[in-house]
């Protein structure tokens, strides 16, 4: 068996030689300072690459959070911007309906107005038609009166009273009341009103009437205007709601308490013609 071979390593031509200098004795002071001095070295290198840690990390740590925070101001923005365009809605509905309550305010102001023109002119037409018949109606009496007149005096009835007998007392005393004042609700006896006249009149032969006007109208016998005789009630307007009354004294002339202005007077019935007439004598 060959021997192993040992390797041959080349030395210094010094190492041989030992070194003169003599070892010098390390004191506790210097080793402490060269610990202290070591731990500065490596406490600094740990802050150094900690602080290097933390700077490295910050870009990624901003990098991360700015999107997040871009993300939630713009929906920051768009919520805000919703919520004004509708208040602006809401504003603007607002004013349409404000404007639309001043035009429907306005239509009904215009609508009632027409409405009371309208109402104005029909009572208008009203009036004048009821003018226009109650001018044909008087028209109709006149020519009634005229007829009635004539057949009166063809008959010789046109005397002022009879000589005696219950009309001729009736007739005496509406005369002795002529030239009296009219006063609304008179009875005399130096005051009368137009049916206090005719009671007072009537009652002097013993004939009781009633007070107003409306009820003397339906009193008695209804007679024609064309067959008048003397002491005959006229009246003016109709049977049972009449507003004048007075009393025929022949020749186409009748007796009354006509009004305020005239007092009791002796009128012709063709200046006003009376509506009807009643018998009680």
């Amino acid at each position: 068996m060959e021997e192993p071979l040992i390797p041959v390593v080349p030395m210094s031509h010094t190492a041989h030689i030992r070194s003169h200098r003599k070892p010098r004795p390390r004191s506790s002071s210097a080793l402490a300072m060269r610990a202290g001095v070591a731990g500065g070295v490596l406490g600094t290198l740990a802050v150094a690459g900690a602080a290097g840690t933390a700077n490295a990390a910050e870009p990624v740590t901003q990098t991360i959070e700015l999107p997040t925070l871009t993300a939630d101001m713009t929906a920051q923005v768009a919520e805000s911007a919703e919520v004004t365009q509708q208040a602006a809605a809401d504003y603007q509905l607002r004013a349409e309906r404000d404007a639309a309550a001043a035009k429907a305010a306005k239509q009904a102001k215009a609508d009632l107005a027409d409405a009371k023109k309208k109402a104005e002119a029909k009572e208008k037409a009203e009036a004048a038609r009821k003018d226009a018949a109650e001018r044909a109606t008087r028209s109709a009496g006149r020519t009634t009166l005229t007829t009635a007149s004539t057949a009166s005096t063809a008959a010789s009835n046109d005397a002022v009273a009879p000589a005696s007998g219950s009309v001729a007392t009736v007739i005496s005393f509406l005369r002795a009341q002529v030239g009296d004042a009219y006063v609304m609700g008179a009875t005399g006896p130096d005051a009368w009103d137009c049916s206090g006249l005719v009671q007072a009149a009537f009652k002097q032969v013993g004939v009781d009437l009633p007070r107003i006007s409306q009820d003397q109208s339906v009193a008695g016998t209804q007679v024609s205007l064309s067959n008048l005789q003397v002491g005959d009630i006229l009246y003016w307007g109709g049977a049972g709601s009449a507003y004048h009354t007075g009393v025929y004294i022949g020749g186409g002339q009748y007796l009354d308490a006509a009004n305020p202005s005239k007092g009791v007077v002796i009128q012709d019935l063709s200046g006003y013609p009376a509506d009807g007439a009643v018998r009680v004598l």
